[in-house]
């Protein structure tokens, strides 16, 4: 090849050796964009283990709250029905002590209700209005008597004492299952939250895994580019060699033909018998003349 071959290859050498820099340097951002999107999904993957034992603690305390709430209520409810059952028995006994008495207190309470709300409501003389005062008044002693009585009763005393104990427990065992069953909500709610912020990694996650995927097949790209880079840089490089080694040899010959022209000019001036200078003894013995 001439010189300007070899000038053009050379050129073409630098304008690939440029090129395969700079896909040398994209690459490697490449490469440093996914350690660092790595980084980012196993920070994220960490925080999503930690979510998930987090679910599993909020449900594994939710379930245990709703069997609580599940064994309170049927205390609750035996309480309750107990509780009926000495009301009803409270009412037998009054009914009871009643009939043997003769005066039927819920009958007297019911009246007595009538005439209060006639004297609120309804206009009257002044002597209509004394007379209902004493009626209402008399009623008032016979139905505090007929108590008396009753509370001075036992068996209704100790029935009266039972249904008061046993609605307070009652109550106590409600409140204890509306305790149980908020702590159960609250627990459940810490859940629901929880799912939604692991719901939100977990596609985030996703997000920059697809990121790493399509930033490696890029560099993957980069990275082919850049080794025919490199492969068109050797290439050109053994040309390169090779086309100088040939100019080398080339001019080598030629200078080898020209000693041996000038050899040949000495070597016919020494047969013609003319003087020679030392130089010209050096050129014949060079060429292998002498």
């Amino acid at each position: 090849m001439d010189d300007e071959s070899l000038e053009e290859m050379s050129r073409k050498k630098d304008d690939l050796q440029e090129k395969a820099n700079r896909l040398k340097k994209n690459r490697d951002e490449l490469h440093d964009q996914s350690k660092k999107m790595a980084k980012e999904r196993d920070e994220i993957n960490a925080k999503v283990r930690q979510i998930r034992n987090q679910i599993s603690e909020h449900k594994k305390k939710r379930d245990e709250y709703n069997e609580r709430v599940k064994h309170a209520k049927e205390q609750r409810n035996e309480f309750s029905t107990n509780h009926l059952e000495l009301k009803k028995k409270i009412k037998d006994l009054e009914r009871e002590r009643t009939s043997s008495s003769g005066v039927n207190v819920n009958e007297l309470k019911q009246y007595l209700r009538k005439l209060e709300n006639e004297q609120m409501t309804q206009p009257m003389s002044a002597q209509k209005e004394r007379k209902l005062i004493d009626t209402i008044k008399g009623i008032h002693l016979k139905i505090k008597d007929a108590d008396e009585k009753l509370d001075k009763d036992p068996k209704l005393k100790k029935a009266i004492e039972e249904e008061k104990l046993m609605r307070q427990k009652a109550e106590k065992q409600h409140e204890l299952v509306e305790k149980m069953a908020k702590k159960a909500q609250e627990e459940h709610q810490g859940m629901l939250e929880q799912l939604k912020q692991l719901d939100k990694l977990v596609k985030r996650t996703t997000e920059i895994q697809e990121n790493i995927v399509v930033t490696k097949i890029e560099a993957d790209k980069v990275h082919k580019e850049f080794i025919d880079n490199v492969n068109n840089i050797h290439e050109l490089e053994k040309n390169i060699s090779s086309t100088e080694k040939k100019k080398e040899k080339k001019k080598k010959m030629a200078d080898v033909s020209a000693a041996q022209k000038e050899a040949d000019d000495v070597f016919d001036r020494f047969k013609r018998g003319e003087k020679l200078s030392t130089e010209d003894l050096m050129i014949l013995q060079k060429a292998g003349l002498l």
